[in-house]
């Protein structure tokens, strides 16, 4: 059996993600037991913050697209081999509710076994996307 990188599993993922697939179909690429961590504010923000299982990454791809419409999702690179990679680009999205939009880069630090992504933590530009929900 061929060993899944993570710079493949990332890239798995996010071709999904471009094609359109469904919060459940995604969630099939974590781990049941997935450490997923994005920071900031839950309070303001509904879709950050930690995340458990595979319903909990496909809770995160619900609200994400109830609440917001990604106008540009760029990565620039993937460096890592092996189990653990880190994913740098940019981002444009559009929050609904009050039509502002966020502008960040992005940094995803993404560790895989068996082929599932077991660690998957986004870092971006936390005030930015509070400020963009600020009513």
């Amino acid at each position: 059996m061929k060993t899944v990188t993570a710079r493949e599993a990332a890239t798995a993922l996010f071709e999904r993600l471009g094609s359109g697939a469904s919060p459940d179909e995604l969630a099939l690429h974590f781990d049941d037991d997935v450490d997923w961590f994005i920071p900031g504010d839950a309070s303001v923000v509904p879709w950050i913050g930690r995340k458990r299982g595979r319903a909990g990454v496909a809770e995160f791809f619900t609200q994400l697209g109830r609440e917001a419409r990604p106008e540009e999702f760029t990565i620039e690179t993937i460096v890592g081999e092996g189990s653990r990679c880190v994913v740098l680009g940019h981002l444009r999205t559009k929050v609904l509710a009050t039509g502002r939009v966020i502008r960040s880069d992005f940094a995803f630090d993404i560790e895989v076994r068996d082929g599932l992504i077991t660690r998957y933590h986004m870092f971006e530009d936390t005030f930015a996307v509070a400020a963009a929900f600020a009513r």
